[in-house]
């Protein structure tokens, strides 16, 4: 179970805070269950799913995490002078794998299918590197919860579908936190839905019905 209370966020620039993006959400994610992120563009879901995940916090409020959550897959949280085997090699150890840091690298190594760039500073790499290799190092462990920001995007069509396949599977063991923009990815892998609209969060038990409320918002 994933409980947020009363989370509030806004980033602060060189011209002071700037507007609110979320304005006080309070959502009770239930154990095993997957679980859709949805919102027009700018309306706080990658913002929500950070906080959720633990790589970014919260201005007002609070997450419970009653769960093992991984880091958003697709997202921030590489630290770019350390190259993608230097960086695998950290996340190894603390989440103390250190005695099976050779298979874990492995697999990181061989899924991720970066080649010679495995070994080079991960500040060089594309977007899709990064999410190839956020992705291989999430799947390198055990989580209750895996949170994902168009993961399943990323790299060319051949990967998109090994992705997607590994993505499924391990779907069938755990629970997903998702952001995408195609509706067909929700449907796959999410049972609910949580609506972000006007920085406030709206629950659903059903996708389909918070896809629907999602569509007449636009409409309106």
């Amino acid at each position: 179970m994933i409980i947020v209370e009363n989370v509030h966020k806004r980033y602060s620039g060189e011209h002071g805070a700037g507007k609110w993006i979320l304005g006080g959400i309070n959502i009770t994610i239930p154990s095993k269950r997957s679980v859709a992120l949805i919102g027009r563009n700018g309306a706080g879901k990658s913002t929500l799913l950070r906080i959720i995940g633990g790589i970014d916090f919260p201005t007002k409020g609070r997450v419970l995490r009653r769960c093992k959550v991984s880091w958003p897959m697709g997202g921030g949280g590489l630290e770019g002078t350390l190259t993608g085997r230097q960086n695998a090699k950290f996340v190894c150890r603390i989440h103390g794998h250190q005695e099976e840091l050779v298979d874990r690298l492995a697999y990181v190594q061989d899924f991720a299918e970066l080649g010679p760039a495995f070994d080079e500073p991960v500040q060089t790499y594309s977007s899709g590197m990064r999410s190839r290799l956020q992705f291989a190092m999430s799947l390198a462990f055990n989580f209750d919860v895996y949170i994902s920001d168009e993961v399943t995007a990323a790299g060319d069509a051949k990967f998109r579908k090994k992705a997607a396949e590994a993505f499924k599977n391990m779907s069938n063991q755990a629970s997903v936190i998702m952001v995408s923009h195609d509706e067909g990815t929700l449907k796959q892998f999410c049972q609910s839905a949580i609506w972000i609209n006007n920085g406030q969060a709206h629950w659903f038990d059903d996708l389909k019905d918070g896809l629907k409320a999602y569509k007449d918002n636009l409409l309106a």
